[in-house]
């Protein structure tokens, strides 16, 4: 590993001396300079970086910071690369010189923010970064956003993100690489943070599939995601956590998902709070001497909230252990040894306890057979039924349910009938949500305990919700009508966010042929790696002048400029991230091995290649396109021999905006020629700009589709960084 270090030359004849950058590593040292002087008595050499009595410390700070940064970055060891010196002083020159382009507006203002640092957020469910995108771009009243890290489990969502965040952008945010249901994920992901603190928690983990807790009906691999985002927000204990989802999550099962899904946030509970409720829990016991064994479980399943892993693992053993405990005090007076040691009620009950005591293992092994059903598409067939009773029989509702059954069985004497209610009462609390739990313990309380327990519970809840609420990315300057549901959990000591205002009116929204007009250069089984010039006049001939009046100035977000702001497709040239970047030029790589190597294809435009459609898709897409509507062109094509079984077809509407884009490039059809879109026109309608491409295959098909995430996929899966930008603007409004 390099040794990076700056320091002072001799100074000249004014007084000011050189700032030079110097690299140890293994082979011949470097030496390179940074182009800043400054007097020696404004350098500190302990920190080696500019004394605050220099008027311009900020600016040459941070400049600092990103030239060691950038030089740690290359010498880091997950890429894996070897440099020369000559290679290692090239690059570094090359940073340096687009760092001081514009310096002199670029450096003042870059990094100054409120309490001297930025805001941290993390990225879970990640895709390729439309969430990161636009919390990047966000910058208001020298407030921003620091990317930490991001996450999801396939690994062209981590080429993408590297590729985009940690070579181009040179940030040195994370990557975990992880299922978020595996045992290890909270502790992968701690490490990876180094304690560093998160402000905010954004991301989408996919909900359409499950049920309320505990009715799972298809024990699909969705089910849990919600409820480990949730853990997640539980550990990390963001100031603000923002999860995205369909629109048809707030009437899924007549919005009792919905409800459950607010419930669950509202129940976040501050975890350094958790000892105050345990002793109010204590002090009743005073009272209420009898049930001291109910009130005791009570404090072990509030215990709970403060455990993650392996901590919780043992402590839900240890619970389990207690009520083993008052029934094998029991078994023997309701039942000689002998008889016990084969009754299948008694053993019922045993086993069952001995089930619950390894809650773990039985979670990892569902999740095994979930990852397995899924894998072979286990799903409206004559194996599902088989495969779900099974699970079933695993999850602990079930388990205490034959318990219960088993006691029912057994015909307990009256004498024992305290003994009986209590383990059933114990495992019932065992299931219980933490709100079930304090729910049990007012029963325990008098008039004024009470008003104190509703005081406690009001000072423990961490998160406040108002509701979701539905935005439309063409409110923010999004040439796409896509409406998602959004969550905003605000902690309790900062302002309450309800909604994302929009930030453009309903008049100027961006229309599909100012996103997609300058790209309209390529024909049928094409790639273009170069812009090319897009003669309007010529392509619409007679509609040219209203095609014109169509491309709008605008500012960064879609909002109608004045003269001299750019055009939205200027934007996706010139890159939306604000001054404090330097994007290093894109480049595509086919898989990591390409990167590595460092093989790439550098170009200037990615990701524009169109599919190589024969005759009859062409007529059937230019009939299609023609009639505007694939309904209505259903007869022509029928008449033509071109017909489709294809469910649907979307025609693009040139002065309005595109229906939400999805992974299929060939559910849509481009409004000026019988094709399907290409990945970068499909970027373009999220609002990705160009410099963002998008890494490894282009498409897939089949079961591929299970376990591959490739180009078009990670466009259509992504949310509109434009979209993602307004809501961190609103974040940075008001994050304290």
């Amino acid at each position: 590993m390099a040794t990076i270090n700056f320091y002072l030359d001799k100074p000249g004849k004014k007084g000011a001396a050189p700032i030079h950058l110097y690299i140890r590593g293994s082979g011949e040292d470097v030496k390179l300079s940074t182009g800043e002087k400054i007097e020696p008595e404004h350098f500190d050499k302990t920190s080696q970086r500019l004394k605050e009595t220099a008027s311009n410390h900020l600016a040459i700070n941070h400049y600092l910071d990103f030239l060691a940064q950038c030089t740690k970055e290359m010498f880091s060891p997950k890429y894996k690369r070897t440099y020369t010196n000559k290679q290692v002083k090239v690059r570094l020159q090359e940073l340096i010189d687009g760092y001081r382009a514009d310096a002199g507006v670029r450096i003042v203002k870059e990094q100054v923010s409120l309490y001297g640092k930025p805001f941290t957020f993390v990225d879970l469910f990640a895709g390729a970064g439309g969430f990161s995108e636009g919390f990047l771009q966000a910058e208001l009243n020298n407030k921003f956003f620091n990317f930490l890290l991001a996450n999801d489990i396939n690994d062209n969502c981590e080429l993408t993100h590297v590729v985009r965040y940690n070579h181009q952008l040179g940030l040195d945010a994370e990557f975990l690489c992880q299922d978020i249901t595996e045992p290890t994920f909270l502790d992968n992901l701690i490490r990876k943070l180094e304690g560093k603190t998160v402000d905010v928690v954004c991301g989408g983990p996919p909900c359409q599939s499950f049920s309320l807790a505990g009715k799972r009906k298809k024990f699909d691999k969705k089910d849990d995601l919600f409820w480990h985002y949730l853990q997640v927000i539980k550990l990390l204990q963001p100031k603000y956590f923002v999860m995205e989802n369909v629109k048809g999550i707030l009437t899924k099962e007549g919005g009792k998902v919905k409800d459950q899904i607010l419930d669950e946030i509202r129940s976040i509970v501050d975890i350094k709070e958790i000892p105050a409720l345990i002793g109010f829990v204590k002090g009743l016991k005073q009272g209420h001497p009898q049930d001291a064994f109910i009130l005791d479980r009570l404090i072990d399943r509030i215990s709970f909230e403060k455990l993650t892993d392996g901590d919780l693992a043992r402590a839900k053993q240890d619970y389990i252990g207690s009520v083993d405990g008052v029934f094998k005090a029991l078994s023997p007076k309701i039942m000689d040894y002998k008889t016990s040691k084969t009754d299948e009620r008694v053993l019922t009950v045993r086993h069952g306890l001995n089930l619950l005591a390894r809650s773990k293992e039985l979670e990892i092994l569902q999740r095994s057979i979930i990852k397995e059903k899924d894998h072979s598409n286990v799903d409206s067939d004559m194996f599902v039924e088989a495969f779900t009773s099974f699970l079933a029989e695993l999850e602990p509702e079930e388990i205490i349910r034959k318990i219960s059954s088993a006691f029912d069985l057994l015909d307990i004497p009256k004498e024992f009938d305290r003994e009986r209610k209590e383990i059933l009462q114990a495992l019932t609390i065992y299931v219980h949500s933490f709100d079930a739990c304090l729910v049990k313990v007012k029963h325990f309380c008098d008039r004024k305990q009470a008003s104190e327990l509703d005081k406690l519970i009001d000072s423990i809840r961490l998160y406040r919700i108002k509701a979701p609420f539905v935005a439309n990315a063409s409110n923010y300057g999004v040439p796409q009508n896509r409406e998602r549901v959004l969550f905003v959990g605000c902690r309790r000591d900062q302002p309450l966010v309800w909604e994302i205002p929009a930030t453009v009116a309903e008049e100027e929204k961006v229309t599909v042929f100012e996103a997609l007009h300058d790209l309209d250069f390529i024909g049928n089984d094409d790639e273009k790696i170069f812009y090319e010039h897009v003669n309007i006049d010529r392509q619409f001939n007679g509609t040219a002048k209203a095609m014109k009046a169509l491309v709008k100035n605008r500012s960064v977000d879609g909002k109608n400029g004045k003269a001299g702001v750019m055009t939205y497709a200027d934007w996706s040239r010139a890159g939306r991230l604000g001054a404090r970047y330097t994007v290093s030029p894109p480049f595509y790589v086919r898989n990591n091995e390409d990167l590595e190597k460092g093989t790439g294809d550098k170009y200037p435009l990615h990701n524009h290649k169109t599919s190589n459609q024969n005759a009859t898709v062409i007529k059937r897409l230019d009939l299609i396109r023609k009639a505007g509507d694939y309904k209505v062109s259903k007869a022509m094509l029928t008449k033509h021999g071109v017909s489709s079984e294809k469910r649907n077809y979307n025609v693009l509407k040139p002065d309005g905006q595109s229906p939400t884009v999805m992974t299929i490039s060939d559910d849509y059809i481009h409004y000026n020629a019988p094709r399907a879109l290409t990945v970068r026109e499909m970027a373009r309608l999220q609002s990705f700009d160009d410099s963002f491409v998008f890494q490894g295959k282009r498409n897939t098909g089949g079961d591929k589709r299970k376990t591959e995430v490739p180009q078009y996929t990670l466009v259509g899966n992504a949310v509109p960084p434009l979209l993602a930008r307004a809501v961190a603007m609103e974040l940075l409004k008001n994050l304290k």
